[in-house]
């Protein structure tokens, strides 16, 4: 025994108006039509609502116990579809994204300035982790997708390309680098080598070895971070690679940043969400922003 949505509104608004004239015109609907939706719930319940005289109606005693719930059903409902429809048309909703420290602090904060001039009542939260956290919080469901280099594929997580570039040494000014008109892979071996822990070296140096089997470049320093590589560069401990996103971080630290040859090394980067987990139109939106937004790039493969 379940009261349609007509009946529900069809009460509320006699109880509102206190009139069936003025209910009809309320809910837009002829006064025989709401009568006929009253009667309805009545045959519905098997009990009386309204009380008919021949001067007015009033609520029953039940009818007046039923007014209050169903107005708040009904309030809680438009609600819910109000929220449903600014969130399809982007007048509110949030986007959670995960990304690496670099490109927290470098490609995204553009991107999020330039999406919120076109959306500005939607809100992004940009989480900057350690590379290796980025999948395990888009697993968790902690942010609505994360973005990152290539990784093993799994069932559980979906990857959509998002740009390819090609790997760029950063040296100071002054340096040896400076005179060359080509830098080779060669030339980064001949000088102290700082390079990042975990997943970025070991996927370099197997790209290295790939390509140049009778190279083997040797990293003179590991660090956490890709910021605290281009400080010991700034310091002239050594030379680092980055890609080419990282260029205002780098010229920040007052480097100097070319391409690398022989041939070129490249590093892809995807947009990576929960493959059973449907993307809210905040996120859809968002994450094509991003795809146009790096399209329009010059260091795109």
């Amino acid at each position: 025994m379940n009261p349609s949505l007509r009946q529900m509104r069809a009460l509320v608004a006699l109880a509102k108006t206190g009139s069936f004239t003025a209910a009809a015109d309320h809910l837009s609907v002829t006064q025989s039509a709401l009568s006929g939706q009253i009667k309805e719930l009545e045959q519905l319940l098997g009990m009386r609502v309204v009380e008919r005289t021949t001067r007015k109606s009033q609520l029953s005693e039940l009818g007046r116990e039923l007014y209050p719930l169903f107005d708040k059903m009904l309030h809680d409902l438009d609600r819910a579809m109000a929220d449903i429809a600014n969130r399809k048309a982007l007048k509110q909703g949030s986007v959670r994204v995960a990304a690496p420290q670099m490109l927290s602090c470098t490609l995204l904060p553009e991107v999020i300035a330039a999406y919120r001039e076109r959306h500005p009542e939607v809100q992004v939260r940009l989480t900057d982790c350690p590379l290796e956290q980025v999948s395990a919080r888009v697993f968790s469901g902690e942010v609505d997708f994360g973005i990152g280099p290539e990784r093993d594929a799994t069932a559980e997580i979906e990857a959509q390309p998002l740009f390819e570039m090609p790997f760029v040494v950063v040296y100071p000014p002054g340096h040896e680098l400076d005179q060359r008109k080509r830098i080779t892979w060669s030339d980064v071996n001949r000088y102290p080598f700082i390079s990042l822990q975990g997943q970025f070296t070991e996927r370099l140096l197997r790209d290295v070895h790939v390509s140049f089997r009778e190279l083997s470049l040797r990293p003179h320093n590991e660090v956490t971070f890709m910021t605290t590589a281009l400080a010991m560069v700034h310091a002239r401990q050594g030379i680092t690679v980055c890609l080419p996103y990282a260029e205002k971080m780098v010229q920040l630290y007052g480097l100097k940043m070319r391409s690398l040859e022989a041939p070129a090394l490249t590093r892809r980067f995807f947009v990576y969400r929960r493959s059973a987990r449907a993307p809210s139109p905040a996120t859809e939106s968002f994450t094509a922003f991003l795809h146009e937004f790096v399209a329009a790039h010059q260091w795109q493969v």
